[in-house]
């Protein structure tokens, strides 16, 4: 007789497919999007509660989240959580734990599935949350959608994997097992600025190796995590098991981080707030007896090198591509192009006349490119670093912002010093910095030459040249004649070196690990 877990064993077992990408060229997806974003539109502006142990707490203390092309239009507000209710929320999910634990990871994987089932029905909407509270254009938020959809369903498969034997050595007369098992309460903290999957990978991957989860999504972005949540109570996931608190960082992220039942947190942001958490977490306090685990996703200041031989056109477009795609607000970010003197002038023409059509504008239309950057703070920080590079190399291109949201056009700097501040730190926006190299070692040198590791891309027909990229180009995600942003789950596992974080590999076969702790168990016969 078949059973339910059957299925799921089943579904686990099928090959595991990235989900397609939504062609808006098609009549009948450009008004399934049209439609979605009114009826978004029609719930902007609620008021959305704290969840802790199944329970709706709304607080008098109150945020809200605005959208970026027009900060005059609030997406919703959102309880401030106190640090008595983050203690609290932390007391539910230990108590949840010791139940949770216990059940089948078969059972836990069903979720993911079915939690993906229901993501596919409402891409449309989740994708016009992230056009609305983001500014993502249309493309861009599918892809972040579709891309939650791949985690859910790789990591369901992922622990399905784990949860089956694995393949120790038997020694003659034992009977030995190798078992993955969950950690205990986490802390998720996810970003802005792949409010959709990153929230969903990470909070997904944490609850299906068994632990529970302390979601505190980034302020910006409250509501898109609030849609996933919904998701979570629809398909029954037990109450304790993912508990939402929203609210500022300064008051409740130090609480999340320092508690002693917290067992790891999960990061994805910038380099600082990174470096704090890491140095926080790595005290114990009274009445720990673990070593918390932290797994951070940083920052990144990512290089395209163009050899002599490479195909320009593709470069070019490449080059743009990752600048300038979501505002160039990605850790994974082209913010720097590296280009031997040989070619570095026809580069530089073709990058700015690619560029040049770019406009920003209004993200709710479906052929805008870009839209505004995130907030306020990253639109003064952003200029200020526009003003900066003006200062150390030519304004090529753009430069230029206007409101009255939180616009900032595509900005090119050409002849960039390799130690030019424009070309050594995340700047987190549509500003591209274009460095020439002497040759090809010269390249590498200068795109190596940065605190960071994450992503980077060589464009290049030269066999050697390659073969050394692979070798030398220290980066954790690195693509050839490809642009360096846009990573697909399982094709490509994502997590950088040094500064860029603790390489977690996110969407790869070991990224589950990093949620669970091996226990080897031996019987002697």
């Amino acid at each position: 007789m078949t059973t339910v877990f059957d299925s799921i064993i089943a579904r686990a077992q099928a090959p595991f497919k990235n989900e397609p990408v939504v062609d808006f060229k098609q009549e009948d997806k450009q008004q399934a999007q049209l439609n979605a974003l009114e009826q978004v539109k029609s719930e902007l502006g609620q008021t959305y509660p704290l969840l802790i142990g199944g329970q709706k707490i709304t607080n008098q203390q109150t945020f809200a989240s605005v959208n970026p092309a027009q900060p005059e239009q609030v997406i919703g507000y959102f309880s401030a959580a106190t640090i008595e209710q983050t203690n609290e929320a932390i007391r539910v999910a230990n108590t949840t734990f010791d139940d949770w634990k216990r059940v089948p990871a078969v059972e836990r994987a069903s979720y993911l599935f079915a939690a993906a089932d229901i993501l596919r029905h409402r891409r449309f909407l989740m994708n016009a949350w992230m056009i609305y509270e983001v500014g993502k254009s249309w493309v861009e938020a599918d892809a972040d959608t579709a891309e939650a959809i791949d985690f859910l369903e790789f990591y369901a498969r992922e622990m399905v994997r784990l949860s089956d034997k694995q393949p120790v050595i038997q020694a003659p007369g034992e009977e030995n097992d190798l078992a993955y098992i969950p950690l205990g309460v986490g802390a998720v903290i996810p970003p802005w600025n792949f409010p959709c999957a990153i929230m969903v990978g990470m909070t997904s991957a944490s609850f299906v190796a068994g632990n529970t989860v302390i979601l505190k999504p980034a302020s910006t972005a409250a509501a898109i995590a609030y849609q996933f949540i919904r998701i979570l109570e629809e398909v029954g996931l037990p109450a304790g098991v993912v508990n939402y608190l929203t609210g500022s960082g300064a008051v409740i992220g130090d609480t999340l981080v320092e508690h002693p039942q917290i067992r790891y947190i999960s990061f994805t942001g910038s380099r600082d707030v990174g470096l704090r958490i890491y140095e926080r977490a790595s005290k114990p306090h009274t009445g720990q007896i673990w070593l918390k685990r932290s797994i951070l996703e940083m920052g990144g200041k990512d290089a395209i090198v163009v050899d002599e031989t490479a195909d320009l056109d593709a470069a070019s477009t490449a080059i743009v591509t990752s600048a300038f795609g979501f505002q160039g607000q990605k850790c994974s970010a082209g913010s720097r192009a590296i280009i031997v003197k040989d070619v570095y002038d026809t580069v530089v023409q073709q990058v700015i006349q690619k560029a040049q059509p770019l406009a920003t504008g209004d993200v709710t239309q479906p052929g805008t490119y870009m839209g505004a950057v995130i907030d306020e703070n990253a639109f003064k920080k952003i200029i200020e670093y526009i003003e900066i590079g003006k200062g150390e190399a030519k304004l090529a291109l753009g430069g230029e912002h206007h409101g009255p949201g939180y616009f900032i056009e595509p900005t090119i700097f050409t002849d960039v010093a390799a130690d030019a501040r424009i070309a050594q730190e995340e700047i987190f926006g549509p500003v591209l910095a274009i460095i020439k190299a002497e040759d090809y070692e010269d390249a590498l040198r200068i795109a190596n030459n940065t605190e960071y590791g994450l992503t980077g891309s060589l464009y290049s027909t030269d066999p050697q040249n390659i073969k050394q990229a692979r070798e030398d180009f220290h980066v954790g995600n690195l693509y050839i004649n490809r642009k360096c942003t846009g990573a697909l789950v399982g094709a490509h596992p994502f997590g950088g070196f040094n500064m860029s974080g603790t390489d977690s590999k996110a969407g790869g076969r070991d990224y589950l690990l990093l949620f669970t702790q091996g226990k080897a168990i031996t019987v002697k016969h």
